[in-house]
């Protein structure tokens, strides 16, 4: 009984083994490119530059004056340039985690084998 509980372990373990790589790069891949698109899209809903942009003319406090209209195109037109480049900074962010999700399991892999041919 136990011989063949040890067996059946053994066989799922390599069978994970074998099928872990063959995930992580085709279904694992399309599963951390969504949450990508998905933070990102967040992010950007969050910070909202668009918005800022679209209403850029509009006065804010309802100041109809020359002054309150040009107090609101440069406090918006800060806005939207400060709130663009924290988005760009984010989804650099994003991208370089998405990256780094990719290439870890290969480095990984080198650095076993960098290791194993170090003790033969």
């Amino acid at each position: 009984m136990f011989v063949l509980l040890l067996q059946k372990i053994s066989l799922r373990l390599l069978l994970d083994v074998i099928q872990f790589p063959l995930w992580w790069y085709s279904k694992g891949l399309v599963i951390a490119a969504r949450q990508l698109g998905t933070r990102i899209a967040g992010a950007s809903a969050r910070l909202a530059p668009g918005l800022w942009l679209k209403n850029i003319f509009v006065p804010m406090f309802g100041q109809y004056s020359l002054e309150g209209r040009l107090t609101s195109f440069f406090v918006r037109g800060g806005n939207v340039i400060l709130r663009s480049i924290g988005l760009f900074f984010v989804t650099c962010w994003y991208a370089l985690l998405f990256v780094v999700q990719v290439l870890l399991p290969l480095f990984a892999a080198y650095m076993c084998i960098l290791s194993f041919s170090a003790l033969v």
